[in-house]
């Protein structure tokens, strides 16, 4: 089959589209997909100490988890070490975040894998350049977006907005994921997946707090996620 891609990103940076991304590749692989993920920028990289270049940590455990032999520069290209948004740090590094090189990175994943899984740093608006976002970038791959959201205070109006931009912008939305982060309960966590549903029209999946990450990280809305995508 051609390869499918699908960009995950969030209505804010720290929600979980990391966590997602694993989720939903460990599903692919079950069923017998070969997975590979592409992280096109990731920023607030630690230096590691034997070869003093950034080490991306969100990217490296992607790999990890879809097991591809890809080559780190491929999945992440740009490596940079303060945590801004990525146009801001490649700036500040002298660094020019290039379109084309992006693409090129995309196109080889493809290539040589089954799915792609493309990560935003940040929410969907958040720059790659002055004039380049991670938006535009959902329209040069032609993806569609799956949006995780955190569920706390805020969040309702946050997805709404970026759900306006991708129906603004006609990029395809395959779902929604509101993500529980920690135990903290209250009028907004025990009302907020109710309140989505009834205002979006995409499917809504939520995933329980999980302190050990460990029964979340197969919860069945990933299986559900899965088959979706390659339907």
């Amino acid at each position: 089959m051609a390869a499918r891609g699908l960009l995950i990103t969030g209505t804010d940076t720290g929600v979980g589209k990391t966590f997602v991304g694993c989720g939903l590749a460990a599903a692919l692989r079950r069923r017998g997909l070969r997975v590979a993920p592409f992280k096109p920028a990731e920023t607030g990289c630690e230096l590691d100490s034997a070869t003093q270049t950034p080490q991306p940590l969100d990217a490296l455990l992607l790999r990890q988890v879809t097991q591809t032999d890809a080559p780190l520069e491929t999945i992440c290209p740009y490596r940079l070490r303060e945590p801004v948004a990525p146009w801001v740090a490649a700036e500040r590094e002298g660094v020019q975040i290039d379109p084309t090189r992006l693409e090129n990175c995309y196109q080889q994943l493809t290539a040589s894998h089954d799915c792609v899984l493309v990560e935003t740093a940040g929410g969907i608006l958040v720059p790659l350049t002055q004039s380049f976002h991670f938006g535009d970038l959902a329209r040069l791959l032609k993806l569609p977006v799956l949006l995780v959201a955190g569920s706390r205070l805020g969040v309702i109006n946050q997805t709404l907005l970026t759900i306006a931009y991708l129906e603004k912008t006609a990029l395809p939305v395959l779902a929604c994921i509101l993500n529980r982060q920690d135990d903290q309960t209250g009028p907004a966590i025990e009302t907020n997946a109710a309140t989505l549903r009834r205002l979006l029209r995409y499917s809504l999946y939520e995933v329980p707090y999980d302190p050990t990450r460990q029964q979340s990280s197969v919860h069945p809305i990933f299986d559900e996620l899965a088959e979706r995508l390659i339907a």
